[in-house]
């Protein structure tokens, strides 16, 4: 039997696998869709890590500071602590699995990212995720060969099994077969982000559907900061989604524009002279959303000015991308772009253990309210995932009590799933609230338009599940009475220090939010 159930096999589900077999645990690794079609491998720009390899005296306390600096210092100090101090150690672990990343002569290669001052986020092209997800799955695999680690693809999560306010299990269903097994024992959930929950608008893979967030809230497991969205500026118009057009392209050089006067308008470059074009994502995406209702017209991305060297060798993958899609060749041509939902900070709520509320269940990766606080800064999303998901192993390895119970075949019926017009109407719902600039009143009517929508019909198990999830991502948004990161209050302009806390979001027969205090730092991290 398999001691640890792992529910996704992205970055933060292979590497608490990994963690886990290195000290001799087995565990079950169950994803919807095999590794290769993570979420994952979508990320482009790189990872953040305090290696300076390029002479700029950067250190492990630059990278902290950075990072709560850029979450509005809504994250937990000593959880943002142990990730940025431990960064290092993971980007060499990384080198030693055989990651290409971008090398200078002798070291690896750093380059900027918004929202840092210093050259700190190390990339293998602009396919970082692809290719670090290639060398975890050769590793995972090692320990597939010993037993260590069982594969279960194309197995979907259905439930948490809880008894007695504690998880003893998940119930999954095979989605080939239809077998129906409860697997016994501790559980860690690295299901990913709520992409889909907001279809035609999200960068990421509408295969991380938001269902397995949903249903463990309406178990009991608490949510923090679903208010929380980062709307990442530079991405472009596809079939069914936004295709990211990674920020790497500003790091190496590009513009941001949009014509006023007949004149190219560099109105990042104007505002923000220190940083320009690489402030932190949520001040860009607002500042594109103000600059389009003020003059009208497209934000263009310009990246001509890149040298080819640049384009061979470090964006080469972009470019490609680029052309398949607009047909436009950004070494000649700019690009117009517009924001998209990027990033969910907001997710389980976990302390810097990982651990949920419900005793031996555990979270990691973009699933989690972890590190991010109120803004993520880029090249942080794969760091997170890493770590968090060596963090979890650590701390299962060392506090949790294992058992021998065996996993059972059931006999049982599978909810329905949401239908995708219910989906779509949900998520328009959401957009309407939940916007790069916000209100009390557009928040309202979002609710208002929710409620009516509950009512017009018997939903499913799941769809309940999602209805509630949306309610409890505009009730958090509608609580937030300030402006903060990616939550930003037309009626409440400023940030107000009274609200530098967690929310957090329950489920108890009715959706309820609170605030939780942010833990202080400890003098041993």
């Amino acid at each position: 039997m398999q001691k640890v159930i792992i529910i996704g096999a992205g970055l933060a589900g292979m590497s608490a696998s990994v963690a886990l077999a290195e000290h001799g645990i087995s565990c079950a690794l169950i994803s919807l869709q095999n590794s290769e079609r993570a979420q994952s491998v979508l990320a482009e720009g790189g990872i953040n890590a305090s290696l300076n390899t390029m002479g700029e005296n950067d250190t492990v306390q630059n990278h902290y500071e950075d990072t709560l600096r850029g979450g509005v210092y809504l994250a937990d100090p000593n959880a943002v602590q142990n990730l940025t101090g431990h960064a290092p150690e993971i980007v060499r672990w990384l080198e030693k699995l055989g990651v290409p990343f971008n090398m200078t002569d002798s070291d690896i290669m750093l380059r900027n990212f918004g929202g840092q001052k210093k050259k700190r986020t190390a990339y293998a092209r602009s396919s970082t995720g692809k290719i670090i997800m290639t060398a975890l799955i050769d590793e995972v695999r090692r320990h597939e060969a010993s037993g260590l680690v069982q594969r279960y693809p194309h197995h979907e999560f259905i439930g948490l099994l809880i008894e007695n306010q504690g998880c003893q299990g998940v119930r999954i269903q095979d989605t080939y077969t239809g077998k129906i097994t409860d697997f016994k024992g501790i559980v860690l959930l690295c299901s990913g982000g709520m992409n889909g929950i907001f279809p035609g608008m999200t960068t990421g893979t509408t295969q991380n559907s938001g269902d397995v967030t949903a249903t463990v809230f309406r178990q009991g497991v608490k949510l923090g900061n679903l208010e929380m969205l980062q709307y990442h500026p530079t991405t472009i118009g596809i079939s069914g989604k936004r295709c990211l057009v990674t920020e790497a392209a500003r790091g190496e050089g590009g513009r941001l524009y949009i014509m006023r006067n007949g004149q190219k308008y560099h109105f990042m470059e104007e505002k923000y002279p220190e940083l320009g074009n690489l402030m932190p994502r949520d001040v860009v995406a607002r500042e594109m959303y103000f600059i389009r209702r003020e003059l009208g017209g497209e934000v263009f991305l310009d990246m001509t000015e890149l040298s080819s060297e640049t384009w061979q060798k470090k964006l080469s993958d972009l470019r490609q991308e680029i052309m398949h899609y607009l047909s436009l060749d950004p070494k000649s041509d700019p690009i117009p772009v517009r924001e998209g939902i990027h990033y969910f900070m907001g997710g389980i709520d976990t302390d810097e253990y990982h651990r949920t509320n419900i005793q031996n269940l555990y979270a990691s990766g973009e699933c989690t309210c972890q590190y991010h606080g109120a803004n993520r800064l880029g090249g942080n999303s794969m760091l997170g995932a890493l770590y968090g998901g060596r963090k979890s192993a650590e701390t299962i390895i060392e506090t949790a009590e294992f058992d021998t119970e065996e996993n059972q075949e059931v006999s049982a019926s599978v909810p329905g799933k949401a239908s995708p017009v219910l989906i779509q109407e949900i998520s328009q719902i959401l957009l309407s609230g939940l916007g790069i600039v916000r209100n009390q009143e557009t928040l309202q009517n979002a609710l208002n338009m929710l409620d009516v929508l509950k009512n017009q019909r018997e939903y499913s198990f799941y769809e309940q599940n999602r209805l509630l999830l949306a309610e409890a991502m505009l009730r958090s948004a509608l609580e937030r009475r300030e402006s903060r990161g990616a939550h930003y209050r037309e009626d409440y302009p400023d940030k107000d220090e009274n609200f530098r806390k967690t929310t957090i979001a329950e489920y108890k027969n009715q959706v309820q939010i609170s605030f939780r205090e942010i833990p202080e730092k400890r003098a041993d991290t």
